[in-house]
């Protein structure tokens, strides 16, 4: 159940993250028209798995989150995600694990 809890509350924090790395000039324009197209995904109606199924609606949202900060982490500082992340910091290690950082 907690780790539910924490899925759930992943892809808002992501959001938050998304807008923050948005409007931080150290985060490489590539990276930015990234998080701008995912967060246009996440904002869409229509999804892979439909979100009003509890919690397994989320995960198409939650994988392409994870892939997104992958990406980031692998090319730029895992610092810059940690500063910026407005969640429980245990809810990121894990996507820092994935990426090798």
């Amino acid at each position: 159940m907690k780790r539910a809890k924490a899925l759930v509350r992943f892809v808002p924090d992501c959001l938050v993250l998304f807008k923050r790395l948005l409007g931080d000039a150290r985060v490489a324009r590539r990276h930015k028209l990234m998080l701008a197209g995912l967060v246009g995904y996440l904002a869409m109606p229509i999804d892979l798995i439909p979100d009003f199924i509890p919690v397994i609606g989320l995960l198409d949202d939650a994988f392409l989150a994870g892939l997104a900060l992958r990406t980031l982490v692998r090319g730029s500082d895992s610092g810059l995600l940690r500063e910026h992340w407005p969640g429980p910091p245990e809810t990121l290690e894990p996507v820092l694990r994935l990426a090798g950082s």
